[in-house]
């Protein structure tokens, strides 16, 4: 089995989506909660896949000073959406994340896993993506049997999805184009890379806008869709539109 992690940062305000708030029509509360619904959306589609869900939390030694709430710590924070998302918590494990920066966290954490804990392979995944599904995440361990780097493009050269059965030099692997960094640096290892269909993740307020167009027209087609992140797009009335050709975000 393929360990699935993800790593969540404690949904507040100001820590995640910092620029949603500044380029959309979402308050910092708001950012929080989408973050909060792809979290969970997250949760439950490792849940359901063939993976093993482990959940990295940022710490609040790691949090700037003025997002650390005093009556709330983050691993209580995030542990909390776990246990109110799965049906059976007891089948998350939940770990703080070591390293000073995100590079350093993903590495540290594939590092353990494979070398450590003896794992075939492991996958990195960030709430941002919410339309990465079960089929998805089956679809990658898949390719994982066969290539040492399973990597998922999307927008800017970013990628939703990091997978490896071996480790490479994660040293500023995230630089972008993170999508080509990790791709060199599979290649230097003299290791296979496959890629998986492109997904659109949530950055800016262009990303926000690729995904309430395509949640809203598959909830319209009554088609599948991440369920909390489609509820909170709905429940905030938020559509997509464009203003001189670039997407842009409007709510009722």
């Amino acid at each position: 089995m393929t360990v699935v992690c993800i790593l969540a940062d404690p949904p507040r305000p100001g820590v995640v989506f910092e620029t949603l708030a500044e380029t959309s029509p979402l308050s910092e509360s708001e950012t929080a909660e989408l973050y909060d619904a792809i979290l969970r959306d997250m949760l439950i589609a490792v849940d359901r896949s063939g993976g093993d869900l482990l959940v990295n939390y940022r710490s609040d030694d790691a949090l700037p000073e003025k997002y650390v709430d005093s009556n709330e710590s983050a691993a209580t924070t995030v542990g909390t959406v776990v246990s109110e998302t799965l049906d059976d918590p007891s089948v998350a494990r939940v770990e703080v994340q070591v390293g000073s920066t995100f590079a350093g966290r993903v590495g540290n954490t594939v590092t353990h896993l494979l070398r450590d804990e003896g794992a075939q392979s492991v996958a990195v995944i960030e709430p941002t993506t919410p339309f990465l599904l079960r089929s998805t995440i089956d679809t990658a361990a898949m390719q994982l049997r066969s290539n040492e780097v399973v990597l998922g493009p999307s927008a800017g050269g970013r990628v939703y999805y990091a997978g490896f059965t071996e480790a490479i030099d994660f040293t500023d692997a995230f630089e972008t184009p993170a999508i080509e960094t990790l791709t060199d640096r599979a290649s230097a290892a003299s290791y296979d890379v496959a890629f998986l269909d492109s997904q659109p993740t949530i950055k800016h307020d262009s990303d926000l806008a690729t995904v309430i167009a395509n949640i809203r027209a598959r909830w319209h087609a009554e088609r599948v869709v991440p369920k909390h992140t489609a509820e909170f797009i709905i429940d905030t009335g938020l559509y997509a539109t464009s203003e001189d050709g670039l997407p842009r975000i409007v709510r009722d």
